[in-house]
């Protein structure tokens, strides 16, 4: 007890450590980030530890490998920016490299319920949980006329980035490859739960 209190004035420290090698060994510990290291009791130390090959940030505009074409284009960075002329270009130029397929479509509408639903409606009728509690404005619905017409690349970029104040953005908590999946459902919303739609491209474009 004598020793744990003899931290000094860093409320965060264990105070002294008897045999610490026992719990701090001298290998090299995976995802640990020893340059925030609190207990780290010299800059010296503190400098030797930041040299140390761990828990190190990836090389800016490293994408993950994958052997399948298919899934190495989803890891392609996304070429639009956040703006006005990125979601105009999106809507040109962006297509959905999943196929609208039966098995797709129930894989999008798992998703969907998971993240859209509560907002949109499990319909896609703008008709859901957080908006009947009066406290949102109704989007609009899928089918309807403003939205009927939307391009896939516009859907997938919202999605992305959000959209207005009230939709935020999910590519942080959808993959690429998630995010096409709910366009396609979303897109089978559109066309009133039909699987009619457009030819689709077979392999993921680079930056989709």
């Amino acid at each position: 007890m004598l020793l744990a209190s003899c931290g000094g004035g860093d409320k965060n420290s264990p105070g002294v450590e008897y045999m610490p090698d026992m719990y701090r060994g001298p290998a090299v510990e995976a995802y640990v980030d020893y340059g925030q290291d609190p207990y780290t009791r010299s800059e010296e130390l503190a400098v030797s530890q930041r040299e140390r090959p761990s828990a190190r940030q990836p090389v800016a505009g490293t994408i993950p490998f994958s052997s399948d074409p298919a899934k190495a284009g989803f890891n392609m960075p996304y070429p639009y920016p956040n703006t006005v002329e990125g979601y105009e270009a999106a809507g040109v130029s962006l297509k959905d490299p999943i196929a609208m397929t039966e098995a797709n479509v129930e894989k999008g509408k798992v998703i969907f319920m998971k993240f859209c639903q509560a907002c949109h409606g499990e319909r896609g009728l703008g008709d859901g949980p957080v908006v009947n509690n009066g406290n949102y404005p109704a989007p609009p619905a899928y089918d309807g006329a403003q939205l009927k017409d939307l391009p896939e690349g516009k859907i997938f970029h919202s999605i992305t980035y959000g959209k207005n104040i009230a939709m935020g953005a999910h590519a942080s908590q959808l993959n690429k490859e998630e995010r096409w999946l709910v366009t396609r459902y979303v897109q089978f919303l559109q066309n009133g739960g039909k699987m009619e739609r457009g030819p689709v491209a077979a392999v993921a474009p680079a930056g989709n």
